[in-house]
């Protein structure tokens, strides 16, 4: 169902291939070269960044991915965990080099990872259409079911934004926390869920996937965030994320990165510069 969805929402586009970048490649760990390929892990669909089917990886990450592996004349492939933890936990194993992401940039996950930010987001709430239940601010989610990925900002946010609640003499929020986009959201459609309170690139996908029944609210708002940077994570000091960061910086100069994200719909999360641990 979600490869059916994704078809939809990207068309076909050929993006422009890569060089190889000598200087870049030099920079990879030696045992990166010579196994001619990465593993990026990622936790489950994340449209339209990434859209997991089986064991096939579409949507933006995928496409620079295929970029910047050809920059680095590597090939990268693509594992799936459960859950955010997992992920972080895998990359700090050395289970896996990196994840592509986007993954949110905030401080305390920069004492174990270093981010390289290619992406900025907003997090909204997702609820029926019509916003049966008034979820029009964070404030707003008081005595609500609320859906929210488990492990992520999100749900830290909501936790504490519940402890306010009942600091004021309100209902606290039901929390509902799932290890994949797909089955939150499927928690609102079904009515399990009074909203899904996540990134908002993912929930305008998913919302114009749901002929009608969904729509977007407390949008525009901080909701308990500051500026929101996403991005590729690598294990603390990892060389590879000077090469990354660089990669990006040509994929930008050169025009494939607003390319691959004007592709999937993502003009409003282009980022100008690509940086490292930017999350404040």
């Amino acid at each position: 169902m979600v490869a059916a969805l994704a078809a939809t929402a990207a068309w076909a586009q050929d993006i422009q291939k890569q060089t190889q970048n000598e200087e870049l490649r030099a920079r990879l760990p030696q045992d990166i070269r010579d196994a001619g390929k990465m593993v990026a892990v990622n936790n489950g669909s994340f449209p339209p960044y990434e859209i997991v089917t089986g064991t096939e990886l579409t949507g933006a990450t995928n496409d620079i991915s295929i970029a910047i592996g050809e920059l680095l004349g590597i090939t990268i492939d693509h594992a799936s965990v459960a859950g955010l933890p997992a992920l972080l936990s895998g990359i700090n194993s050395g289970r896996y080099q990196f994840a592509m992401g986007p993954v949110g940039d905030y401080p305390d996950r920069q004492k174990a990872n270093d981010f390289i930010d290619w992406a900025r987001e907003y997090v909204v709430f997702a609820v029926e259409k019509g916003n049966p239940k008034g979820i029009t601010s964070l404030d707003a989610s008081c005595g609500k079911r609320i859906a929210v990925m488990a492990g992520g900002s999100a749900e830290k946010v909501i936790k504490e934004q519940s402890g306010k609640c009942v600091a004021a003499g309100n209902p606290a929020v039901e929390v509902q926390s799932f290890t994949d986009q797909p089955s939150s959201i499927l928690a609102v459609r079904s009515k399990r869920s009074d909203g899904f309170f996540s990134s908002q690139a993912p929930l305008t996908y998913f919302v114009q996937q749901a002929n009608g029944q969904l729509e977007l609210a407390a949008v525009g708002q901080a909701n308990g965030f500051k500026d929101i940077y996403q991005g590729a994570v690598v294990k603390k000091a990892s060389p590879l994320g000077g090469v990354l960061l660089d990669s990006f910086k040509i994929l930008i100069k050169n025009g494939t990165y607003a390319q691959i994200m004007k592709k999937w719909g993502l003009d409003r999360n282009l980022i100008d510069t690509p940086g490292i641990n930017q999350g404040q």
